[in-house]
């Protein structure tokens, strides 16, 4: 018998999205799966649009308001699945996402492979979504995925990339629940350390919408998000330097912590010190976090806080003006109905 996958969607304020990423789950083409939506205690319509899906194949369940970690964690205990795919309520899989995973799997391959797959980035015309390969997109091992991933210019794989054997999830644990920020991060570096690597598959395909500035991923001004993410910082490095203790490793540590200092400096002296120690501890330091060429003419003028403070606000404006574009160009379809077989 085909595996059964569970596709778990945590939701919170996704009025505007969740009914396409519950159709990219349902159209799904590998036949045996199961979906399950879980409300954090929304505060709009979320739950009443995802509960218009429900059907033996699609479970909608309401909750208090506790975060995505305890909510992926709840989700996690109501399913049932050999494999588990991991759906952010505003992202799409395409059609045959789960299909040319499990199709990849190789004799000789085990439960302990974490499959990976492509992924673009759109706002709401999915034609529109640009894959742009980077150093993460092979086969790698757990060693050499971290060190390329901690070492780069803050590379990532976006969350429903990831499909995990029940057995590998199982042996992961749960979500860190004091995580308000890159708690996929997190898991996933966990994930990597209990697998025997990744199998990348290039023809799957996920869309990661880009939407306001008040998703989970976005860090602000937010101090609850900065401290989750030295904490998440710190255990990352952590595991990487249980897999090998050598200088390529600690130069890769160094870059991960160079690369997220800026948000930090100069407001958090306390997390600033922490991560100092730290770069001390791996033989290096940590510089002045260099602004991008388009706002660093502005530093001797205004000082560094204001032109970071620009380099953080004026994109996401923007973003906003380009996400409004591009809305009325979609005007009022369903991305998911847009979506084809690559």
């Amino acid at each position: 018998m085909e595996p059964l996958v569970s596709i778990l969607i945590p939701a919170y304020n996704a009025e505007e999205f969740i009914a396409a990423s519950i159709r990219s789950a349902i159209v799904q083409t590998w036949p045996r799966k199961e979906i399950i939506v879980v409300d954090d205690g929304s505060t709009d319509g979320t739950a009443d649009v995802a509960r218009r899906f429900a059907s033996k194949e699609v479970a909608v369940v309401s909750k208090q308001n506790e975060g995505a970690a305890a909510t992926r964690n709840h989700a996690f205990a109501l399913s049932q699945g050999d494999y588990v795919q991991w759906l952010d309520a505003d992202d799409l899989l395409a059609p045959d996402k789960i299909e040319r995973q499990l199709a990849a799997l190789r004799e000789g391959d085990s439960k302990w492979t974490l499959l990976s797959s492509s992924w673009g980035h759109f706002r709401y015309r999915t034609e529109s979504a640009r894959f742009v390969p980077t150093s993460l997109w092979e086969d790698l091992t757990p060693l050499e995925w971290l060190i390329r991933k901690m070492g780069g210019d803050d590379q990532h794989m976006q969350t429903a990339t990831w499909l995990t054997s029940r057995e590998l999830a199982e042996a992961v644990g749960p979500w860190d629940t004091r995580l308000h920020f890159d708690d996929d991060g997190e898991y996933f570096s966990r994930a990597l350390l209990s697998s025997k690597g990744t199998l990348f598959v290039p023809e799957a395909r996920v869309y990661y919408r880009e939407t306001s500035s008040g998703r989970v991923s976005h860090i602000g001004a937010s101090n609850k998000k900065k401290d989750a993410l030295v904490l998440s910082m710190k255990l990352n490095i952590q595991r990487l330097r249980s897999l090998e203790e050598s200088d390529r490793v600690r130069k890769a540590c160094l870059v991960y912590m160079q690369n997220f200092y800026v948000y930090f400096y100069p407001e958090r002296p306390d997390l600033m010190a922490e991560l100092l120690a730290l770069a001390a501890e791996l033989g290096g330091r940590l510089e002045e976090p260099k602004l991008r060429r388009k706002f660093a003419w502005m530093k001797p003028i205004v000082g560094f806080k204001a032109a970071k403070r620009a380099q953080m606000t004026l994109p996401q404006l923007k973003g906003s003006l380009l996400r409004r574009r591009d809305k009325a160009i979609y005007g009022d379809g369903d991305s998911s109905s847009r979506l084809t077989t690559p």
